[in-house]
């Protein structure tokens, strides 16, 4: 499937200069024409959201503090997190025979189905936030939005994710620098968002273009080391090259690469 670019037109050249973002079915215009005020939600939250350091370099444990805080400033605007289930009544009638007699009694059941529930939903848009969970949340969020979407109560899946490489350089690069660099029991050092099997951008794109979402409009939003801000006496960054959506680009992804630590171990 085809990715497009309606974002281009839609949100601001200073949320285009932090974020990654990524569409099919172009998303992002059918958000804002259909779905004025959630559109304006999140161009709030996302232009108020901040990395910060112990973000980038604390160990997570159960929902991240970034994931947390996303959701958070979306409960303040009025989402709120949705599940679904479906009932199904199945009957099997059968035809008298010879005609005229009883009929045989039909058989009936009921039974019923739930999907996952999706993090954050409002007027007819669903939200979930992947920071760094394990990738398999990315199939269940794109059949979240396929069956809401199929159903006719949904017009735009969103997802909140992070790009792999520039937040795994941003978070190491602050790790060295303010001295926050951890070791396993064997002495190796520990890279920050370093697992390839968690939730981000590179694994959500290859899903996107297959249309794992079926029909349904999907808005990818990536973080980016341009999100970070720093604190009072917090380190802060160099000035990387190009746009933020030039992290798709493989040179600038070798500049991010020859920044990361030469001694390293998965998370």
């Amino acid at each position: 499937m085809e990715l497009t670019k309606s974002y281009e037109r839609v949100f601001s050249e200073e949320l285009r200069a932090r974020y990654i973002f990524a569409e099919v079915r172009n998303a992002s215009a059918a958000l804002s024409g259909t779905n004025p005020v959630e559109f304006e939600h999140l161009g709030s939250v996302l232009t108020g959201f901040w990395l910060t350091l112990d973000s980038l370099t604390d160990p997570g444990g159960g929902k991240s503090d970034v994931a947390a805080d996303l959701d958070l400033a979306f409960r303040h605007l009025g989402w709120r997190e949705a599940g679904h289930t479906s009932k199904t009544l199945f009957r099997l009638n059968f035809s008298p025979w010879p005609p005229g007699t009883p009929a045989l009694p039909a058989i009936e059941f009921e039974f019923e189905t739930s999907g996952h529930k999706v993090d954050n939903f409002r007027g007819r848009v669903a939200l979930d936030v992947e920071w760094n969970a394990k990738d398999g949340n990315l199939d269940r969020d794109l059949a979240n939005f396929r069956a809401l979407h199929e159903v006719g109560l949904l017009d735009v899946g969103v997802l909140i994710t992070r790009h792999h490489e520039r937040t795994k350089w941003v978070a190491n690069y602050l790790a060295d620098i303010g001295d926050r660099v951890r070791y396993d029991a064997r002495g190796r050092r520990i890279v920050l968002l370093g697992t390839t099997t968690t939730t981000n951008l590179e694994k959500l794109l290859p899903r996107l273009e297959r249309g794992d979402a079926g029909g349904c409009p999907v808005l990818a939003v990536a973080l980016t080391e341009r999100c970070y801000r720093p604190g009072d006496g917090d380190p802060v960054l160099p000035v990387l090259p190009g746009p933020p959506a030039s992290g798709l680009n493989p040179e600038e992804n070798d500049q991010l690469a020859a920044q990361e630590p030469e001694e390293a171990a998965d998370e």
